[in-house]
């Protein structure tokens, strides 16, 4: 598992929009975000990049900094 925790998520669905492996769901009855598909987390970091409310924890373990391309 590499995406650890939601915790105060505020139902704006930013980490949902921008998962490319459809591992954040947005839960109908809460609104709120949860984690469905932990195995498939390419620890990208865009929930936690564009997540508003910093509501998203990494696992230490698997956690690496963020990398872009410039060029």
């Amino acid at each position: 598992m590499t995406i650890e925790k939601i915790e105060g998520c505020n139902g704006c669905k930013a980490c949902f929009d921008v998962c490319p492996m459809d591992v954040i769901r947005m839960n109908e009855e809460s609104g709120l975000a949860e984690i469905r598909y932990p195995q498939d987390c390419q620890v990208c970091n865009l929930c936690v990049v564009f997540c508003p409310v910093d509501a998203i924890t990494l696992n230490k373990e698997k956690y690496r900094p963020l990398m872009t391309a410039w060029g």
